[in-house]
């Protein structure tokens, strides 16, 4: 028997302590929250996506009555920017949210398992890490990669 440990290295800074790439970014996700459509679960969530060629792409949650016919801001951003931007290649992604009470929770909110696959598709087309920023209230989580997100990925052989 061999045991494998798995380590996630996470950074926690505070938002002055970001880049002025990584403010614009987080501050690109936190706007992007306005556009959510959460009646239902009412936890508004924004992203923002950094592409290679300058453009900042962003995305909001979208429920529906019919679950699960909606889908996650993750996946709306980067749906969007791989029908319209199909040669750009995603630099950094930056997550924000909202919960019930439309106040940001301190500590920040990872993407669920759905959105880690459908991004890690993304990471390998872009050939390189793609830096992850998890905002929240108090803290930001920087993460080097979406694959340090989803450790044991499903890949294709």
């Amino acid at each position: 028997m061999k045991e494998i440990e798995i380590v996630t290295p996470v950074t926690s800074k505070s938002y002055p302590e970001l880049t002025e790439i990584e403010r614009h970014l987080v501050d690109a996700a936190r706007q992007a929250v306005k556009g959510s459509y959460a009646p239902y679960s009412r936890f508004h969530v924004g992203a923002a996506i950094l592409l290679d060629n300058g453009v900042t792409v962003t995305g909001a949650n979208q429920e529906n009555a019919a679950y699960p016919s909606g889908t996650c801001a993750e996946r709306s951003a980067c749906y969007y920017a791989g029908a319209n931007y199909p040669d750009a290649k995603f630099e950094m992604i930056a997550i924000a949210a909202l919960d019930a009470d439309m106040k940001e929770p301190a500590t920040p909110t990872a993407p669920c398992g759905a959105c880690r696959q459908a991004l890690l598709e993304y990471e390998t087309r872009a050939g390189h890490n793609v830096a992850v920023l998890l905002a929240g209230a108090d803290e930001i989580y920087r993460l080097p990669s979406i694959k340090s997100l989803l450790p044991l990925a499903f890949t294709s052989f």
